[in-house]
Formats: structure tokens, C-alpha cells, sequence
């Protein structure tokens, strides 16, 4: 019987993602130091990161034990009787719930296509995008300088609040992605579950322990970021600069530079002052956006500079020395670093 005839090669290999770029196939034993493209997981659509169901497990799970501590001694005398209005917590939670909605109902300036119709444009969309069944409500309030936004609901309703200061950002002299960025954010808290009252009730007691509330908080930010970075990913870099510098000043941020710090930040300082935040630490924040082949980082620094802003279809470039040590030739396979504009 004749030998099957052998599967032609071909000459070149096309890096995927990278129209238009070819590597030739390697004639001799593989280099040790040669990086594969990753693919863009974290770009391709929006996901929950990885630490937010392990989190939210041990989260319930501790206010649980600490509701069923409470009735215990209080049962056996060990406690007062009147810590018994923690099981009230329920009802005070609806409470607070239906203020947060009612005050920016009575004070603020709803979205509408009449009103704030860019930014009432940017919700549609990313509630459609999102496949959620209906529009949250959304509403400018007074920021007297604050930068923030938050999303929330009451009953069967959801809602986003964004304070004026964050949503002059979207001017034409500023940067619009990013406000389309951010109010993706908010919607995505929304879509993700963020926002339920069951949700925010069996986690009250967890989420008030520093180390492991904040490690939930975080988890649910970069799930958030995930779905901003998915409606608007061009909106990344004017999102974090407007959150390091304000304002007026985000224009100035080189997001590059930004993110690069996250790898050359170090100490033990650093790590503690993420572990007792509810947000991750911008620089931080700003690597996993632009790294979209990873989680963000939760415990520990990133360790890998990745050029290109988002894409995730780079080369993992090891940790220079110092950031004046990254020169042109200096980074392997001849990659460049990119320029600074």
C-alpha cells in the first residue's frame, strides 16, 4: 500500500488577530525566548472577573454566621436583647434603597432624549449591548466638585446617578468615550447583578470587614470595567485619567506611562493601601484595561508591561529595571515601544 502523500507547509504562519502580519515558520528547535500572541479574553465580551463568585460565596456565607451568632447569644443572655434589631435590617435596607431612588428623582435632572440626550444615547446603548430587557433610569445630580457616579435600584426598578463634575467630562473639548465609558460602567453594575436588593442583603455583614468587603468591591469593579471596556473601549484611557487628575487635567494623563507604574510601584505599602481599598488602585486599574488577555490583579502587583492600549493581541514584555531602562531596541523580538504623543 502506498504511504499517504505528505500535508504540504506552508511558508508562513499569520499571527492571529494581526491582519496583514505573517511570522515565518521556525526551521530549528524553538526559542526559549519567543512569546506567543495571547488571545483577548477579557475583550471579547463582558464577564464576571474570576474572584467575585469565590468572594461572594465567603461574603454571604459570614453574614450568614453572623446573623445566626447574634440570635444565639442573644438567646443564651450573652447579649443584650436589643441587638435583636439587626433582623430589621431587611426592612431598613428597602428603606434606604427607596431614598437613594427618590433623591435624585425629586433633585436631580433625568436623562432623557430632551435632556442630557448624548449621555441618554450612551445608556440606551449599553443597556441594549448589554441585552438587558428595559433602560435604567438615569439622573445628573449637583457633584459641587465630586467625581463620581454610582448605579443602584429599589423594587423592580434600576437606576444610574452621575454627578455633574463626572458628566462635564463628556463636552466636546473633553472626551465623550469616556463618559460613554463610564456610564457603560454603571449599567454594567446593573447587568451583572451588582445592584439587587437580595444581593446587597446577604452580604451587609461580610461587606463591612475590611479585607474581604473590599476584595468582593473590587472583584465587582473590574466585572464593571469589563463591561465598560466592551461598550467603549477607546473610552478607557480618558476614564482613568479623569479619575487620577480630574476634569480639566485628563487629557494630560499618557495612560501608558499610567499603566506602566503598576510594575514598578512596589512595597508592601502599596499592596496594603489595595487590600483596604473598595476600588482597585488606579494604576492597577488602568493595566488590567489595557491588558485585556488577563484578569485585573486583586493581591499582587502586575509583573508584565504590555504595550498597545487594550488590545491584548501584544507581546508580554518583561519588567524593565526602571521605566527610563524601555529604549528603542531594547525590548525583545524587536518590538518598539510605542510612542508618547
Amino acid at each position: 500500500m502506498d504511504s499517504p502523500a505528505p500535508i504540504p507547509r506552508p511558508e508562513t504562519n499569520p499571527i492571529p488577530n494581526v491582519p496583514g502580519v505573517a511570522d515565518p515558520l521556525p526551521s530549528g528547535p524553538p526559542d526559549p525566548t519567543r512569546r506567543w500572541l495571547r488571545a483577548a479574553r477579557y475583550a471579547a465580551r463582558p464577564q464576571l472577573h474570576p474572584w467575585e463568585i469565590p468572594a461572594l460565596v465567603i461574603v454571604i456565607a459570614t453574614t450568614v454566621v453572623g446573623y445566626a451568632v447574634i440570635i444565639a447569644l442573644v438567646a443564651l443572655g450573652t447579649l443584650h436583647e436589643y441587638l435583636l434589631g439587626v433582623l430589621a435590617f431587611p426592612a431598613l435596607l428597602f428603606v434606604i434603597r427607596g431614598i437613594t431612588y427618590a433623591q435624585p428623582r425629586v433633585n436631580g435632572v433625568q436623562m432623557t432624549p430632551t435632556q442630557f440626550p448624548e449621555g441618554y444615547r450612551m445608556l440606551v446603548e449599553a443597556a441594549a449591548r448589554f441585552g438587558l430587557e428595559y433602560v435604567p433610569d438615569a439622573y445628573v445630580v449637583l457633584g459641587n466638585g465630586q467625581i463620581n457616579a454610582f448605579a443602584s435600584g429599589h423594587g423592580f426598578r434600576r437606576f444610574v446617578v452621575v454627578y455633574s463634575d463626572l458628566f462635564e467630562i463628556g463636552g466636546a473639548a473633553r472626551d465623550p468615550e469616556a463618559l460613554e465609558f463610564v456610564i457603560a460602567h454603571e449599567v454594567g453594575h446593573i447587568a451583572a447583578g451588582h445592584t439587587s436588593y437580595w444581593r446587597q442583603l446577604t452580604t451587609v455583614f461580610g461587606m463591612s470587614i475590611p479585607i474581604l468587603g473590599g476584595a468582593l468591591s473590587r472583584a465587582q469593579e473590574y466585572t464593571a470595567d469589563n463591561y465598560g471596556y466592551y461598550a467603549r473601549p477607546s473610552g478607557a484611557p480618558g476614564a482613568i485619567g479623569v479619575l487620577a487628575a480630574g476634569k480639566y487635567m485628563l487629557s494630560a494623563v499618557d495612560f501608558d506611562e499610567f499603566a506602566d507604574r503598576a510594575t514598578h510601584e512596589r512595597g508592601f505599602f502599596v499592596h496594603l493601601v489595595n487590600l483596604l481599598s473598595t476600588h482597585p488602585v488606579l494604576t492597577w486599574r488602568a493595566a488590567a484595561l489595557r491588558d485585556r488577555t488577563r484578569s485585573g490583579a486583586m493581591w499582587l502587583r502586575p509583573r508584565r508591561i504590555v504595550r498597545g492600549i487594550g488590545s491584548g493581541n501584544v507581546v508580554d514584555v518583561p519588567q524593565p529595571p526602571h521605566p527610563a531602562a524601555v529604549t528603542p531596541g531594547s525590548l525583545p523580538n524587536g518590538l518598539e515601544a510605542p510612542p508618547r504623543f
